[in-house]
């Protein structure tokens, strides 16, 4: 396989994002991570090209060598710390974003199973993009294909989706079904330094999620275990948007009840420095107001003018627009947007910030509980 190695990008025909081609289970048999699957690749490849020579730069994060135990052959955990010291292999912290930064410059086709949805607001070159992206696929008798790889266009709803899970990863806040440790999520923490106030929810609306270290809650900056400070109280997130652009957000929080309009008064949301004065004149002084409890968020008309609504679905994908009733309460769910004037638009934030993450989660176990062993290992000692 090395002389099929470049040492740099710049001297390579394809570009692997090797993290992922290792842990492709539905090529090169069973096991979590296993190089025979590049050794498929690169053949693949060879067909594919005409070319015995073709060379393939290789970028892989630093968890892909986490042990030799995950390696299908331990021998071959060797091999790729060889390969990283030889400069053979580029090793990085997360080998999503070196791939996409040198794809997006060099415009290099890359070899990877993966979508990357939740890198898609910076990097929206991937968005419809037909040819840059080949995918290995089992062919005859074991060996692979590589075939286009069109990775379509994502809603914002399914991006901030993608993001939130793939946060709740970075803090390994997910099961290994991809579930949310929900016994941690739902619950607010507190660092036992006095003057740590990253996680504390009575220090603002951004408040971190705990990272978890072999099972426990553990603060990022001090390496000490966290206290439990109670149930997290929730929240949620309103982005104004102008004429397609948003222009802010608000964080609402648990038992809140905010006016929003042109200038709704003491506690509300005032639009009017937005706004021009002729979009400012279509809009109530109190247009609507929003009530956040128990984890839902109700929207209810009270203009003069009248609002319309048009709900996200499962995929983020929007519906018609329907007038909403006066003085009615109306379910308002992340990626549902409200419409009070043409242009001026309110939407529920696609993404669910720690804040709102704890009743969000606690809704979708309620749906779908864990399996006991998974909410077990969750149970603080």
């Amino acid at each position: 396989m090395e002389r099929n190695l470049a040492a740099s990008a710049d001297r390579a025909d394809y570009l692997v994002d090797l993290s992922n081609i290792a842990r492709q289970t539905s090529i090169g048999g069973p096991g979590d991570r296993s190089l025979h699957r590049l050794r498929l690749v690169l053949q693949g490849l060879v067909r594919l090209t005409g070319d015995p020579s073709v060379s393939v730069y290789l970028i892989a994060d630093s968890s892909l060598l986490g042990g030799q135990k995950h390696f299908t052959d331990p021998a071959e955990a060797r091999l790729l710390r060889r390969w990283v010291t030889a400069g053979l292999v580029e090793e990085v912290a997360d080998a999503d974003d070196r791939v996409l930064e040198i794809a997006g410059m060099t415009g290099i086709q890359v070899i990877t199973g993966d979508y990357y949805v939740d890198h898609r607001p910076d990097h929206p070159w991937i968005q419809g993009n037909t040819w840059q992206f080949l995918k290995p696929e089992p062919g005859r008798k074991g060996s692979v294909r590589l075939v286009p790889l069109d990775m379509g266009v994502r809603t914002q709803a399914e991006i901030s989706r993608r993001m939130e899970l793939s946060a709740l990863k970075k803090q390994g806040l997910l099961t290994s079904a991809r579930k949310p440790l929900i016994d941690v999520v739902t619950r607010a923490w507190r660092c036992p330094e006095a003057r740590c106030s990253l996680y504390s929810v009575r220090s603002g609306g951004r408040v971190l999620l705990p990272r978890m270290r072999r099972g426990v809650p553990t603060c990022e900056l001090h390496g000490t275990p966290l206290l439990d400070d109670g149930p997290r109280p929730g929240a949620a997130q309103l982005k104004a948007v102008i004429d397609g652009t948003c222009a802010a957000r608000y964080t609402l929080d648990e038992g809140s009840q905010t006016g929003i309009g042109r200038n709704p008064g003491e506690g509300g949301i005032a639009l009017h420095g937005l706004l021009t004065a002729e979009t400012a004149a279509r809009v109530s002084r109190r247009h609507v107001v929003v009530q956040i409890k128990g984890g839902s968020v109700v929207v209810r008309d009270t203009s003069t003018y009248g609002s319309r609504m048009r709900s996200a679905g499962k995929r983020g994908e929007l519906g018609a627009w329907e007038q909403l009733p006066p003085e009615t309460n109306r379910p308002f769910r992340p990626g549902d947007e409200l419409e009070l004037a043409p242009g001026v638009v309110l939407t529920r934030s696609g993404r669910r910030f720690p804040a709102e993450l704890a009743d969000a989660w606690r809704a979708e176990a309620v749906r779908t509980p864990l399996p006991t062993a998974a909410v077990a290992e969750t149970r603080l000692h």
